[in-house]
C-alpha cells in the first residue's frame, strides 16, 4: 500500500457530487479582523505537499515545450503514458476504457500544431463523450452505450494537439463524493490505496496524482473537480458558469450547476487547459465574459494587494476537522506575508432553501435521463439497473413537482445575486475556505449499497463546494496542506463571476510561495 436528510441527483450527462445538506443562499458580512498570527499546520507522519521537497517534474506545458524543442517526441511520451497506465491501473482502477491504438495512429498521422501538442490526457467518463468509447456514466443501466461523437471539450483538446488515451472511473451518474461504482469498482487514491479519491472525478484525479498522465479532464456539479483535487493533492478549478460548453449534452436543468474543466499538477497547466477549451459555442444557453487576455498570462502576474475573506469552518450543521481549519490558518499566514489583507467573514446560510433547490434541479434531470433510457429499452426499471443509493435519490426526485423545479431555478439566480454581494463595495476580492470540512475517508465509508450510511455521511463532503455551483462563481482547490496521516488537504479560493483571472494570479502566487509535490510519494512524475 502506498505511502439533515436530503438528497440531490446529477443527470447522467451532467456530473455531480451530490447529496448535500448544502447551504447555498449566502450573505457574507466582512468582519475587519486582520490575520497576523495563526496556529501552525499539523506535522504529518509521512510525506505531504507542504513540508517535503517538491518532486522535480515537468508539467504539461513543460512537456509540450520539450516536444516542440525536440528533446523528446510525442510518440515517446505516448508510449510512456501507455506503459504507466498498464502498470499502475490494475492497482488504482482509474481507467474504464482506453484507445491506445487510435492514439498511436493520431500521433503517427501528425498532430495539430497547438500549444499542447503531444501532451496525453484522459477524459472523465461522465457527461463527456469520446467517439467510439463507452458512455456508461458509471451505471449498469447505460453499460452498452457507446459515444458516436466527441464532446466539444474533447474536440478542443485535440485541436490544441493533445492525445486522448481513454476515459476515467466515476461513481454512478456522478451521485457520490467517492468513486466506488458497482459497474467499475472502487478507484484507489495514489497517496494511500486504502483511501478514496473523492468524486465524482476520482478516476481523473488518480490518473494525474499517480503520474499516468500529466493532466486530466473533469466535471464539477457540486465539487466534483475540487473534492478529488483536495483528496489527491492536485489543482482543481471550477470555472464560471458558461465558461466551457457542455455539447452534446444539453443538461437543460442541471447546466446551471455543472461545469467542465481539469485536474492538474500546476496552476499554469490549469490556465493553459482553460485557454484551450473556454469559449461560447453557438447556441449555448450560457456564456461567461470573454477574458481580456489568455488565462495563462495571469499566472505569474502580480495580483496586487487583495482583500481576502476567511471562513475557517464549513457552513451549515457540519463539524470541521481541525486539519481543514488549519489549512485555512496556514494559508492566511502565507497571504498576510505576501501583503494581502486577510479578514474573517461570517457566512449566513439558508440551509433549507439550498437543499430544496439543488435536490429539485438535479432530481428533475435524473428522472428525465432514466425515463429516456427506459423508453429506448422499451421496459421498466429493474432492481439491478441502478445502485441502491441512486434509487433512493430517484425516489426522492419523484416527489418534486414542476413548481418545485421552477422555484429551485429561481433560487439559483437569487443565490448568484446574494453571493455576488460578497465581492461588492466594502466586501472582499477573494473568499477563502476549506475545500472539504472532512479529511479523506477510507474506501467503503461512502458505500452506494448502503443508503442509510450514505444518507447520514454524504452531505458533509460537498457542503463547502456546492454553493458555488448554484451561484456560478469560479472556485479553485489548491493542495496547500496535509492531515496528520500525510494525506493532502485542499484550500479553496472563490472569486466573483468571470474572475478566473484573479483566482489564477493569486493561486500562482501561492504556488510560488509554497510549492507542492506534483505526484504522490512513490510515483514517477514527468
Amino acid at each position: 500500500m502506498r505511502p439533515s436528510r436530503w438528497t440531490a441527483a446529477s443527470p447522467a450527462g451532467a456530473d455531480l457530487v451530490v447529496v448535500v445538506v448544502v447551504a447555498v443562499v449566502a450573505v457574507v458580512v466582512p468582519v475587519v479582523t486582520i490575520i497576523t498570527v495563526v496556529p501552525p499546520i499539523p506535522t504529518p507522519t509521512r510525506g505531504h505537499p507542504v513540508t517535503d521537497t517538491p518532486t522535480l517534474t515537468r508539467d504539461a506545458l513543460a512537456l509540450a515545450a520539450d516536444i516542440r524543442a525536440g528533446a523528446t517526441s510525442a510518440a515517446e511520451v505516448l508510449e510512456t503514458a501507455i506503459a504507466r497506465i498498464e502498470r499502475l491501473d490494475p492497482e488504482l482502477n482509474a481507467m474504464v476504457s482506453t484507445r491506445f491504438d487510435a492514439a498511436r495512429a493520431e500521433v503517427e498521422a501528425g498532430l495539430p500544431d497547438g500549444p499542447l501538442r503531444g501532451v496525453p490526457i484522459v477524459i472523465k467518463a461522465l457527461g463527456t463523450d469520446v467517439a467510439g468509447l463507452p458512455a456508461a456514466d458509471g451505471s449498469r443501466l447505460f453499460a452498452d452505450v457507446v459515444a458516436d461523437v466527441d464532446s466539444t471539450v474533447v474536440q478542443r483538446y485535440k485541436a490544441a494537439g493533445m492525445v486522448v488515451l481513454g476515459t476515467t472511473n466515476v461513481p454512478e451518474m456522478g451521485k457520490s463524493t467517492t468513486t466506488e461504482s458497482l459497474l467499475h469498482g472502487p478507484c484507489r487514491n495514489p497517496w494511500d490505496t486504502a483511501h478514496s479519491t473523492g468524486g465524482s472525478s476520482g478516476g481523473s484525479a488518480a490518473a494525474v496524482a499517480s503520474g499516468m498522465v500529466p493532466v486530466a479532464h473533469g466535471t464539477d456539479g457540486g465539487g466534483s473537480i475540487r473534492i478529488p483535487a483536495a483528496m489527491c493533492g492536485l489543482v482543481g478549478l471550477k470555472p464560471s458558469r458558461g465558461r466551457v460548453p457542455t455539447w452534446p449534452h444539453p443538461d437543460a436543468l442541471s447546466s446551471p450547476l455543472s461545469y467542465h474543466h481539469a485536474l492538474t499538477t500546476t496552476v499554469r497547466d490549469s490556465a493553459a487547459l482553460l485557454d484551450a477549451v473556454a469559449g461560447h459555442r453557438p447556441g449555448d444557453a450560457y456564456g461567461a465574459p470573454t477574458p481580456p487576455r489568455p488565462f495563462l498570462d495571469e499566472v505569474g502576474a502580480d495580483p496586487g494587494r487583495l482583500r481576502v475573506g476567511m471562513l475557517r469552518v464549513a457552513p451549515g450543521p457540519f463539524p470541521t476537522d481541525p486539519a481543514c481549519s488549519a489549512a485555512v490558518d496556514h494559508t492566511a499566514e502565507l497571504l498576510a506575508g505576501l501583503g494581502h489583507d486577510v479578514r474573517e467573514v461570517e457566512l449566513d446560510v439558508d440551509v433549507l432553501e439550498g437543499m430544496s433547490a439543488v435536490g429539485a434541479i438535479m432530481g428533475a434531470q435524473l428522472r428525465a435521463t432514466i425515463d429516456a433510457r427506459l423508453a429506448a429499452l422499451g421496459r421498466d426499471l429493474d432492481d439491478d439497473d441502478i445502485e441502491p443509493w441512486t434509487r433512493v435519490i430517484l425516489d426522492n426526485a419523484m416527489t418534486h413537482s414542476a413548481p418545485d423545479v421552477a422555484r429551485a431555478l429561481q433560487t439559483a439566480t437569487r443565490t448568484g445575486w446574494r453571493v455576488a454581494e460578497l465581492f461588492g463595495p466594502g466586501g472582499v476580492d477573494v473568499l477563502m475556505l476549506p475545500t472539504l470540512p472532512s479529511t479523506t475517508p477510507e474506501l467503503s465509508y461512502l458505500d452506494p449499497t448502503d443508503p442509510e450510511a450514505m444518507w447520514t455521511r454524504s452531505s458533509a463532503f460537498s457542503v463547502c463546494t456546492s454553493m458555488f455551483n448554484l451561484s456560478g462563481q469560479p472556485a479553485i482547490s489548491l493542495p496547500l496542506a496535509a492531515d496528520d496521516r500525510g494525506l493532502p488537504v485542499g484550500l479553496q479560493l472563490v472569486a466573483d463571476y468571470g474572475r478566473e483571472d484573479l483566482l489564477l494570479r493569486l493561486s500562482g502566487q501561492l504556488e510560488a510561495a509554497a510549492p507542492w509535490a506534483t505526484v504522490a510519494p512513490g510515483y514517477d512524475g514527468w
